[in-house]
Order: structure tokens, then C-alpha cells, then sequence
């Protein structure tokens, strides 16, 4: 019953530029480190799971870079291209390589019939959420984004774990996807991680749960 109510609740809230964004994308950020985390579940509709092993996280920029995406994933795919060039257009400036890709978004028609939404973060602990509607969003002071379905239930746990002792970023994302994965019908326990440290020649590495 409860499960059933999750999903008519999430299909209450799909945005009108698409379909529901039938995933859960968190991004969390806590000291010297930030965390990516996304499941691994494609939904077509709002019953049928046709892939339950597709990867959504990517690195870009030498590794330096982690997005993940929800919506769809050739539209994902084009968005990721275009940004890598900006990236190359602005090295080490994630903020404005993403402003840029924005104003193509807003301004290109092709670019404007895509829909996906990124989460990109840095090995600066930069994070920038860039919507459907091609808006660049900075995260709250809590350091804390989530996208798709299940990102409402994602970032309500994680900002209820935010402050528990001994909870770092890593285990503050993987309990929060805990509990939006097992509230939300459209995502799965299959998840990638993407860790990124602030290091000076490191970008960080990445971590898989099967």
C-alpha cells in the first residue's frame, strides 16, 4: 500500500518538460570529501523495468569531474558531451563551464528539446545541480543535491543524517539511498559511487556496490 501511494506521489510531482525521472541521484558533501551515489534502474512508464544494470554516473575532465543524470540517457549523453567541451573551454572552472551550458540549453532548439537533469561536482567539492529547464542550481549550505524520483526521499535522509556522530559523507549518501531506494518503486539497490577528495594531484576514485 505504502509503496503504491510513493509512486502515485512521485507521479504527482513529475516536472512538465518529461516523464518522471524514473531514478535516484544524491550528492553529498561533508569535510574534505564529496559523494555521487545512483542507482542502476531504467523504468519505461511507470511499471515496466526494462535494465536494472545501467551505470548513470560518468567522470569527466581527467577525472577531476563526477555527473550523474536522470531522464533520459541519450539525451543525458548529449548534455554530458556538450559540457566536457565547455569543460575544455574552461578548465578548472566547473561553475562556468556549467553557466555556459546552460545559455546553450535556454538558446539552442535542439538543446531545448532534451530532457535530463545533472548533478556535476569537482574535486573541489564544487556541487551544481543543472535542471530540465537548463537552470544552474547551487546546493544549500547543508551540501546536500539529489535528482529523479526519488531525490525527495534521498535528501530528506540525508539532511537527517547530516549531523549524526561518526557519519561521514560516504555514509550519509549510502544510508540516505537506503531509504529512498526502498521507499521509491522507480529506483533499485544497485548503485555506483563516485568519491572526490580535496587533493591536490588526486581526483579521487570509484567505488561500486553490486
Amino acid at each position: 500500500m505504502f509503496r503504491r501511494l510513493a509512486a502515485r506521489s512521485v507521479a504527482l510531482t513529475a516536472t512538465p518538460t518529461g516523464p518522471c525521472r524514473s531514478t535516484t541521484i544524491l550528492c553529498v558533501r561533508k569535510d574534505n570529501k564529496v559523494i555521487l551515489i545512483g542507482d542502476r534502474q531504467v523504468t519505461l512508464g511507470e511499471r515496466i523495468v526494462a535494465k536494472s544494470s545501467a551505470v548513470k554516473l560518468r567522470r569527466l575532465s581527467d577525472n577531476k569531474v563526477a555527473i550523474g543524470f536522470a531522464g533520459s540517457t541519450a539525451d543525458a549523453f548529449a548534455l554530458m558531451e556538450k559540457l566536457e567541451s565547455k569543460l575544455q573551454d574552461f578548465p578548472d572552472q566547473l561553475t562556468r563551464a556549467a553557466v555556459e551550458l546552460a545559455k546553450d540549453w535556454r538558446t539552442d532548439k535542439a538543446l531545448r528539446r532534451l530532457e535530463a537533469s545533472l548533478i556535476v561536482c569537482n574535486d573541489r567539492l564544487e556541487m551544481l545541480e543543472i535542471d530540465g529547464q537548463g537552470n544552474v542550481i547551487t546546493p544549500e549550505e547543508d551540501g546536500i543535491i539529489a535528482i529523479g524520483s526519488g531525490g525527495t526521499y534521498a535528501k530528506a535522509a540525508a539532511r537527517a543524517l547530516a549531523d549524526v556522530d561518526g557519519f561521514d559523507a560516504e555514509r550519509i549518501a549510502r544510508k540516505a539511498m537506503k531509504i529512498a531506494t526502498d521507499i521509491d518503486v522507480f529506483s533499485n539497490s544497485n548503485w555506483d559511487v563516485e568519491v572526490l577528495e580535496r587533493k591536490e594531484e588526486e581526483g579521487g576514485e570509484k567505488k561500486k556496490e553490486e
